[in-house]
């Protein structure tokens, strides 16, 4: 009997979301808009550059080095200007990001084999981007600099460094992004939906009724647990399948540690769902407090950033994130083909995640029922 009476919850939370214009415009329009949006937008390269060059030498060499800038894709405009006020007004202006100022004595001091210099000026407003730019046109410097003749003479001695990338030989940056985002979008999904349960039975004044039904208070737990799960396994598979066959990405591990991982940190989300469902009286209070949990989880997971690059007292606080266990758990299947006891490495942490999250909510749940 007790599975009828399970079953027959579940039923009705399934229809209850899935009835719901609402609930189904969040189920399907915002996460296909973010997978899409996210991997060809969402990205850390830099492209499509406006520079801007000051050249107060008429040499060849200061023009080779003008013209590789111009024929490089990085770069989508280079403009050129006489007057340094200029450069001054277009990058406060954002204009550009980068200025390169090439000197009077520039294609002299290459011809009598003296070190030439130029001048790159940076946004340093754009950080990332100004770092990655000023790497650039060194390296267009850098191998301009071996076909001067002093460069020719000194090529044989130097070291040549042949550079392979191993499990993403191209860099391509959605092989990185679109795994991370299976992880992050189902967290989204499951996080709201579990959210809502409970505020919206409070709303609607059906949870009075949901009280004095036959359910037992376990019942209520796990009927209100599964139809998330369920949910987010469907968008998980969605975003695999989307991940294979539109972007290409290969997937090298194994499904099945794949979907076990899933589902165990899914259970976490869940159980962090329905605790902020049970707090929350209303369900504008449940979105609030659910976008409450997601941004800190995004940032601390190692999504963008690594975790190694952040401060020492903040890295602790990585620990109790289900999301940062099951990145290197989806990246690693995608492009590593990890092994089982790496993925076990990763799992036991989630499931202690779920062990405690799933009974803080059981908890708390009774308390709202008492």
């Amino acid at each position: 009997m007790w599975w009828t009476r399970l079953k027959a919850l579940i039923i009705k939370e399934l229809l209850a979301v899935l009835r719901d214009p609402k609930s189904r415009m969040i189920l399907i329009v915002p996460p296909i808009v973010q997978l899409l949006v996210f991997s060809y937008a969402a990205t850390l390269e830099v492209r499509n550059v406006d520079v801007m060059i000051l050249n107060r030498d008429s040499g060849h060499w200061s023009e080779e080095l003008i013209t590789r800038i111009g024929g490089s894709p990085t770069f989508r405009t280079v403009s050129h200007t006489q007057d340094q006020s200029r450069i001054h007004d277009a990058i406060s202006n954002q204009t550009v990001v980068a200025a390169l100022e090439i000197g009077p004595s520039f294609s002299r001091d290459i011809e009598a084999g003296l070190p030439a210099t130029i001048q790159i000026i940076l946004d340093g407003r754009k950080s990332n981007a100004s770092q990655i730019v000023a790497g650039y046109l060194s390296q267009i410097a850098g191998r301009l600099s071996l076909e001067t003749p002093s460069g020719m003479k000194t090529q044989s001695a130097m070291i040549n460094v042949m550079p392979r990338n191993w499990f993403n030989p191209n860099l391509d940056f959605q092989w990185f992004m679109v795994p991370n985002l299976i992880a992050s979008i189902a967290m989204l999904i499951g996080l709201i939906v579990t959210a809502l349960s409970i505020a919206r039975e409070r709303e609607l004044g059906t949870f009075d009724q949901l009280i004095v039904s036959p359910l037992r208070t376990h019942e209520i737990v796990i009927g209100k647990l599964i139809p998330p799960m369920l949910i987010g396994v469907f968008h998980m598979t969605v975003y695999l399948l989307a991940a294979i066959f539109l972007f290409q990405i290969p997937f090298r591990g194994s499904l099945i540690y794949l979907y076990g991982s899933g589902i165990i940190y899914l259970a976490a989300i869940v159980g962090i769902g329905l605790f902020i469902s049970a707090l929350s009286k209303t369900q504008q209070q449940a979105i609030l407090g659910a976008f409450l949990f997601i941004v800190p989880a995004i940032l601390l997971s190692g999504f963008a950033t690594p975790i190694e690059n952040m401060p020492q007292w903040l890295q602790p606080i990585t620990i109790i994130n289900p999301l940062r266990y099951f990145l290197v758990i989806i990246k690693g299947l995608f492009l590593k083909d990890i092994g089982s006891l790496e993925v076990l490495h990763q799992t036991i942490p989630l499931a202690l995640i779920a062990g405690v999250t799933l009974s803080a909510a059981a908890w708390l749940f009774r308390r709202r029922l008492e």
